[in-house]
């Protein structure tokens, strides 16, 4: 078994979808997180300047989506299959394209807020219209088993959830979807365990 280290800030963010990864698979890992403080030191050592980073055996791997990717290859939460892997990168990469817009590091208080607003309330609407029509009377986004895709809803959403907590009002599908994967031992035993942050 290699020897993992994912390197990312005190937050779910853009980390957890790896560590969903890694609770569902039961794979051992240091989860090692690293403080806002301590970044500008950190980030300027680091392929391409962004984190999270997941070292495995001393090799460094980039983009959390692609290591979601890795991960998941060859196991059950990748789809069953190459058509069902395509679908989940697609739906992947249309959640991240969103979650990407919003200007987390905007240090101008009214700018930000204004961006997130409108993404909140002109945007999300149709995308979750899309993702829920996507989902269908299906039990998860792909194929007929859990893939990696529906942790991704679920963390994505739940970031949204804190921004806006009446988000999902008009989806009961897509909230009974976060709750499936809630639900699922693996993850359920995560969530319990890791430590409390907000976003």
């Amino acid at each position: 078994m290699p020897n993992y280290k994912l390197i990312y800030f005190n937050m779910r963010g853009r980390g957890e979808i790896i560590r969903y990864i890694f609770a569902y698979l039961n794979i051992e890992y240091e989860d090692h997180r690293i403080e806002q403080a301590d970044w500008p030191q950190i980030k300027p050592g680091l392929p391409f300047g962004k984190i999270p980073i997941l070292e495995v055996d001393g090799v460094t791997l980039h983009q959390s989506l692609a290591i979601a990717r890795y991960l998941t290859k060859n196991t059950e939460l990748a789809g069953s299959t190459e058509l069902e892997q395509c679908q989940v990168d697609g739906v992947a990469s249309t959640l991240d394209d969103f979650m990407s817009r919003f200007p987390w590091a905007e240090k101008k208080p009214d700018v930000r807020e204004q961006a997130f607003t409108q993404l909140l309330t002109q945007e999300a609407p149709g995308l979750l219209q899309d993702l829920d029509a996507y989902l269908g009377e299906k039990e998860w986004l792909v194929g007929d088993s859990v893939t990696w895709v529906d942790f991704y809803w679920e963390i994505c959403s739940s970031t949204l959830l804190v921004l806006q907590p009446d988000l999902l009002a008009g989806h009961p599908r897509l909230a009974a979807l976060r709750t499936r994967v809630q639900a699922l031992p693996a993850i359920a035993k995560w969530i319990q365990r890791r430590p409390p942050t907000r976003l």
